[in-house]
C-alpha cells in the first residue's frame, strides 16, 4: 500500500469501532482516520478525536453536542451533530472507506449515502443488509463500490473466496458458537437472566450482539446477509454450531472441496483484513495453536429452542420486507430484554407475532422499509405492553 486510505468509522466507540482504531494505531503508515461518530458516549468520541485528529466528527445525540464542540475547541476538527449529520458526513470527497459499525437499523441510512458517493464500505452492520439487501448490492453495483464484509463469519467466507470468484459456490457454511446456553433447554431458558445472557464465551461484544448470539438470533441475521453479500438461495447456505470458534466459516465448490478460514476468536483480523484488503497486513495479534485445541467440534443448532434462527430462515424465504420486520422486531424485544421486561423465551414469540401482524411486502423500496421498520417496532412494544 503506498497512500494512506482515509477511513471513516461510524460507531467508533462501540466493540467494533474500538478495536479498528486499534488495527489503525498499529498501521498508522497505512491508514489516517477521517471520520469519527458515536451516538452518546461523548468522553470516548472526544478522547479518541484528541488521538487520532480526524477531519471530522459526529455525535448522534444533539444534547451532547456543546460538550463535544468545547472540548475540541482548539483543534482543527469540524464537529457536528444529530442523526442526518451522520447520513452527510460520509459523502465528504476526503473519505475513501467508510466501516459502517453502528448498532441495527440505524446503519442503513448513512450506508446508502456513503454507497451513493462512491465509498468504499467495510460493514460490520449486517441489519443493513438484512434490512434492504437488494437496495443496498443494486446501489453498490450501480456505483462501482465495494463491500468487504467484517462480521468474522463473512470475512472468512470472502477470504475463502478469494481466488475462486469465478468458481461457482456449491454451499457455505456459517459457524456458530452456540453461545452461552448451548444443550440447554426450554425449561431451563425461561428462568434466564440478562446477566447470564451477556456472557459470551469467545468473543467480546456490545450488549445487543451478544444477547443476539445467545439466542441465535445471530446467525439467522448473518444468514439473511450472506445470501446478499455472496447471491446465494436459501439452501445454500448452512450453520453448524462449532463451539471452539476457531474455524470461521467454510464454502463449499461444486467439485465437492470445501475451504474453510481459521484463527482464533478476535475481531481484530476481520477489521484489518477489509480494511487493507487486497493485501494482508502484518500483525502482532496472538496466534493460533493447534496443540491448544486437539479437538475441532461440531453440532446440529437447535431450531426448537432457538427459534429465532428458524424465523430467520422463515424470514428470508418469504423474502420482500420479512426480513425488515424480523430485524425490527427482534432489536424491540432484545432491548426489553435487557430492560428485563420480557424473558428470553418470550423475545421469539414476540418476533413471530410481528411477523404475523406487519404488512407483508413482496417488492418494497426504500420508503417501503422505513415505515415497515417502525410499523413492526409499534407491532412489538404494543404486545410487550400487553405483557408487562
Amino acid at each position: 500500500m503506498t497512500e494512506q486510505k482515509r477511513v471513516a468509522i461510524l460507531g467508533s466507540t462501540g466493540s467494533i469501532g474500538t478495536q479498528t482504531l486499534e488495527v489503525i494505531r498499529q498501521h498508522s503508515s497505512e491508514f489516517q482516520v477521517e471520520v469519527l461518530t458515536a451516538q452518546n458516549n461523548a468522553d470516548l468520541l472526544i478522547q479518541q478525536a484528541l488521538e487520532f485528529n480526524p477531519n471530522a466528527v459526529v455525535i448522534g445525540n444533539e444534547a451532547l453536542y456543546p460538550a463535544v464542540r468545547d472540548a475540541l475547541i482548539d483543534q482543527d476538527i469540524k464537529v457536528f451533530a444529530g442523526q442526518k449529520a451522520i447520513a452527510q458526513v460520509v459523502e465528504m470527497e476526503t473519505i475513501d472507506v467508510v466501516l459502517t459499525a453502528l448498532v441495527g437499523y440505524s446503519g442503513l441510512i448513512p450506508t446508502i449515502h456513503a454507497i451513493k458517493a462512491g465509498k468504499q464500505i467495510a460493514l460490520a452492520n449486517k441489519e443493513t443488509m438484512v434490512v434492504a439487501g437488494e437496495i443496498i448490492t443494486a446501489l453498490a453495483k450501480e456505483n462501482r463500490v465495494n463491500i468487504y464484509p467484517v462480521d468474522s463469519e463473512h470475512s472468512a467466507i470472502f477470504q475463502c473466496l478469494v481466488g475462486e470468484f469465478h468458481n461457482p459456490i456449491e454451499k457455505i457454511i456459517l459457524t456458530a458458537s452456540g453461545g452461552p446456553f448451548r444443550g440447554k433447554d426450554r425449561a431451563f431458558l425461561e428462568n434466564v437472566t440478562k446477566a447470564q445472557a451477556l456472557k459470551h464465551p469467545n468473543w467480546e461484544m456490545g450488549a445487543k450482539i451478544t444477547i443476539d448470539s445467545a439466542s441465535l438470533m445471530n446467525k439467522g441475521l448473518e444468514v439473511i446477509e450472506a445470501k446478499w453479500l455472496f447471491g446465494l438461495q436459501t439452501d445454500q447456505i448452512d450453520v453448524v454450531v462449532h463451539p471452539q470458534s476457531i474455524i470461521h466459516s467454510l464454502v463449499q465448490f461444486e467439485d465437492g472441496s470445501l475451504k474453510a478460514q481459521l484463527g482464533l476468536p478476535d475481531m481484530r483480523i476481520p477489521i484489518q483484513f477489509a480494511l487493507s484488503f487486497p493485501d494482508r497486513l502484518k500483525s502482532d495479534f496472538e496466534r493460533f495453536d493447534f496443540m491448544n485445541y486437539p479437538q475441532l467440534t461440531f453440532e446440529q443448532p437447535d431450531l426448537e429452542t432457538f427459534q429465532n434462527l428458524q424465523l430467520a430462515y422463515d424470514a428470508l424465504a418469504k423474502g420482500g420486507n420479512a426480513p425488515c420486520t424480523l430485524n425490527a422486531a427482534n432489536e424491540v424485544a432484545v432491548a426489553a430484554f435487557l430492560k428485563e421486561e420480557v424473558g428470553f423465551l418470550e423475545m421469539s414469540d414476540l418476533i413471530g407475532e410481528t411477523l404475523s401482524k406487519t404488512e407483508f411486502i413482496l417488492h418494497p423500496n426504500l420508503d417501503d422499509y422505513v415505515e415497515t421498520d417502525r410499523r413492526a417496532r409499534e407491532i412489538t412494544e404494543q404486545l410487550i405492553k400487553r405483557k408487562v
